[in-house]
């Protein structure tokens, strides 16, 4: 892992908060880290491209397919560009085997790899298609041209990064000082996608520096108020607005 400034800070950056939320062993405190950098996908309003740039850049990004099950990259490897999901979805994982846990789905319109690559730090979680993917890739050496040559887009992709680094912080720094309900409800929320939470508890409880089993006697607790419904490796949520109330 490189020495840079940059990185330091980005370390800095989350390494006080996640040790504020409690201690854990080695491989709980590596799925919390690789889930909450993962955190950092551009998405929304956040993410660096839009509509119109992917269009003016059509000629800089190559189109790659994946077949379900392919990897896309690998924990420890360094970035080699930026890779933007046009369609399906790849997830996010850590360990392999029967150990391999997943900290986050990448969907349609998100971002991955460029905090990897500016920082000169290797991906922590490995990347693999879930279904059918359709994935557009901007190799290093065009990412570095882009940047230079198209000032308006640089700027852009600035302050996306500005905006996910600090939108992790205020979610780091948010579950402080609450009850675990409330901290548990607070990350469903967050977490969710079309009113699903795609990730085990063994993960949530990663990230949220809890035990599994005190994870689980909340999500029991929510469950038999009818908040929410939890199945094998994720969680459905069947009253938003109801959980929304228990995070305060």
């Amino acid at each position: 892992m490189s020495d840079s400034p940059l990185l330091g800070a980005y370390g800095s950056f989350l390494d006080g908060p996640l040790r504020m939320l409690g201690s854990a062993g080695p491989e709980e405190e590596g799925i919390r880290q690789a889930a909450w950098v993962a955190r950092c996908v551009g998405r929304g309003e956040a993410a660096p491209l839009g509509r119109e740039d992917i269009s003016a850049l059509a000629g800089l990004l190559r189109t790659r397919r994946y077949r379900p099950g392919t990897v896309l990259y690998t924990a420890g490897t360094a970035s080699a560009g930026v890779w933007i999901v046009r369609s399906g979805r790849v997830e996010l994982s850590v360990g392999s085997g029967g150990r391999r846990v997943v900290v986050h789905l990448l969907q349609p319109g998100d971002v991955d790899g460029d905090v990897e690559y500016l920082l000169d730090m290797p991906f922590p979680y490995t990347a693999r298609a879930v279904d059918d993917a359709t994935v557009l890739h901007l190799d290093s050496s065009q990412f570095e041209k882009l940047l230079v040559k198209r000032p308006p887009i640089a700027r852009r992709w600035l302050s996306s990064i500005a905006m996910r680094l600090a939108a992790s912080q205020s979610r780091l720094l948010g579950v402080l000082g609450r009850s675990l309900p409330e901290q548990v409800a607070t990350l469903l929320i967050e977490e969710s996608t079309s009113g699903e939470v795609p990730l085990p508890q063994r993960t949530l409880a990663a990230m949220l520096g809890v035990r599994r089993p005190s994870l689980n006697k909340v999500l029991k607790e929510f469950e038999g108020d009818g908040l929410i419904r939890v199945r094998y490796g994720a969680i459905d949520i069947v009253d938003a607005e109801a959980l929304a109330l228990r995070t305060a």
